[in-house]
C-alpha cells in the first residue's frame, strides 16, 4: 500500500486485487493536480457543495479523497475493478462507502451535475459517448475540470470538450500532468453519440463468419476484427456435448458467441472486468444465437465467481495493458483463476503476442503448455488442468 500526500491530507490507497508485489500505484500526477486545484483555482477553492461527479477515477484515488471530506461524490466508471479498489480505499479511510453512488457507465447519470471532474481515459470513445450522456446534466454554472497526464491529451480530446459541452483550454504542465478547464455552452447544437456501433465479420473464421458485431464506446478494436481474435477464432475447437465453457475477458463476445454457435449444447459464459465490454457481448449475442439460445453475462474479476471444478473451456485473449502500463499481471490472473475452474482434463486456450511469453507463465500454473499454432506474430497456447 502506498501513501498519497496531499493538501487535503494522507490517504492509505491500492488498487484491487490488492498485491504487495504491484509496483504500481493508485493514483498518478494527474490526480495530484486535480485534487491541488480544488483547493486553490487562484480564486479560492471550488465550491463541492452541489453534485460532485467524477468520471473514470481509475482507482478511486479522487472518490476517496472527496468522501472523506464530507462531498460524497457520484463515481462513474466502467471497470469493476476500479469499483471494488474505490470500496476498499473508502473504508481505508474511514469513508461509509455506500455514502458515495458508485455508478457504472451503463448506469443512468444524475439529472444535475455541479461539478463536473474527468479522469481522460485511454479510449477517446469511451470519453466522446460519456460526454454525451454526462451533457444534458450540466447547466452554466457547472464547474467541469478533466485531468490527464500530457501523453493522454491531444487536440482530438480537447475537441470532444469544445463540441460537446463548450469553450475549452489547458492549464500549464505540473510533473508531466495537465488539466482541462471546460465552460458549459448550454446552447451548444449537439449530434447524437455515434456509439454503439456495428459491422460484419470478414470470411474465414468459423462459424460467425459474415456476422455482425456490436461494439460500445471504449471496447479494444471498436471498429473492425483485431487479428489476435481472428487467429483464434481460426482454430476454435468444437466440444462435444453439454460443454461449460467461458469467454474470459470477452471484449465484444465474438469469440463465446462463436463458440456459442459451434457446439449448440454448451453452456457459455461471458465475462469482462469492463460494463461496455459486456454489454457489447450481451449485444453480439442476441445478433447471432438466436432467440431461445441462452447465455451468462458477468461483470467481475475474472474467474473470481465460478465455482472450482465446473468449467471445460475456457478462450482467453488476455490484455497486457493496465491504463499506460504494460505488465502481465492481468493475464497471471486469468491463467489462475482459469486453472481453478477447469474441471480435471478441462483446457485453457490462450492467444496472444509472442513476445509475451505466455508459455512460462501457463507451465508454472497448470505444469503443461502445448503450442496448437503460431504465425509472425501470435502464438496459440493450449494448457490442460490435470
Amino acid at each position: 500500500m502506498n501513501r498519497l500526500t496531499t493538501s487535503w491530507g494522507e490517504y492509505g490507497l491500492t488498487r484491487f486485487p490488492e498485491d504487495r508485489r504491484d509496483p504500481f500505484r493508485a493514483w498518478d500526477a494527474s490526480d495530484e493536480y486535480l485534487l491541488k486545484h480544488l483547493r486553490d483555482t487562484g480564486a479560492g477553492p471550488v465550491d463541492l457543495s452541489g453534485t460532485v461527479v467524477v468520471v473514470g477515477d481509475r482507482w478511486g484515488a479522487l472518490t476517496t479523497v472527496l468522501a472523506a471530506h464530507g462531498h460524497d461524490p457520484v463515481q462513474i466508471t466502467d471497470s469493476f475493478l476500479a469499483q471494488q479498489a474505490t470500496r476498499a480505499n473508502l473504508a481505508r479511510s474511514g469513508s461509509d462507502p455506500d455514502a458515495v453512488r458508485l455508478l457504472s457507465t451503463r448506469d443512468a447519470p444524475p439529472a444535475r451535475i455541479d461539478v463536473l471532474l474527468v479522469r481522460v481515459p485511454k479510449s477517446l470513445a469511451l470519453l466522446e459517448d460519456q460526454l454525451h450522456r454526462l451533457a444534458p446534466a450540466v447547466h452554466e454554472g457547472t464547474v467541469v475540470v478533466g485531468t490527464g497526464m500530457v501523453k493522454e491529451i491531444h487536440t482530438s480530446t480537447l475537441r470532444l470538450f469544445e463540441r460537446i459541452v463548450g469553450p475549452t483550454r489547458t492549464s500549464l504542465a505540473e510533473k508531466k500532468a495537465r488539466l482541462i478547464h471546460c465552460t458549459p455552452d448550454p446552447g451548444i447544437a449537439r449530434t447524437p453519440s455515434p456509439w454503439p456501433v456495428t459491422y460484419t465479420l470478414p470470411g474465414g473464421i468459423g462459424p460467425v463468419s459474415g456476422r455482425t458485431v456490436t461494439n460500445h464506446a471504449g471496447i479494444f478494436c471498436a471498429e473492425r476484427l483485431d487479428i489476435g481474435t481472428r487467429f483464434l477464432l481460426e482454430h476454435l475447437p468444437r466440444p462435444a456435448g453439454a460443454a461449460r465453457i467461458v469467454d474470459l475477458g470477452c471484449g465484444n463476445g465474438v469469440v463465446g458467441t462463436a463458440a456459442a454457435l459451434a457446439a449448440p449444447g454448451a453452456a457459455v459464459t461471458f465475462v469482462d472486468e469492463s460494463y461496455q465490454a459486456v454489454a457489447s457481448a450481451e449485444a453480439t449475442f442476441a445478433a447471432n444465437a438466436g432467440p431461445d439460445r441462452e447465455a451468462d453475462f458477468v461483470v467481475g474479476d475474472g474467474m473470481a465467481g465460478t465455482p472450482p471444478g465446473s468449467v471445460d473451456l475456457v478462450l482467453n485473449n488476455p490484455p497486457f495493458h493496465s491504463h499506460l502500463a504494460t505488465t502481465d499481471a492481468t493475464a497471471r490472473r486469468m491463467f489462475t483463476g482459469a486453472r481453478d475452474a477447469l474441471r480435471p482434463g478441462g483446457e485453457l486456450l490462450v492467444v496472444g503476442n509472442r513476445h509475451l511469453g505466455y508459455h512460462v507463465q501457463l507451465r508454472r500454473i497448470f505444469g503443461n503448455c502445448e503450442l496448437v499454432d503460431s504465425n509472425a506474430k501470435f502464438v496459440l497456447l493450449r494448457a490442460v488442468r490435470r
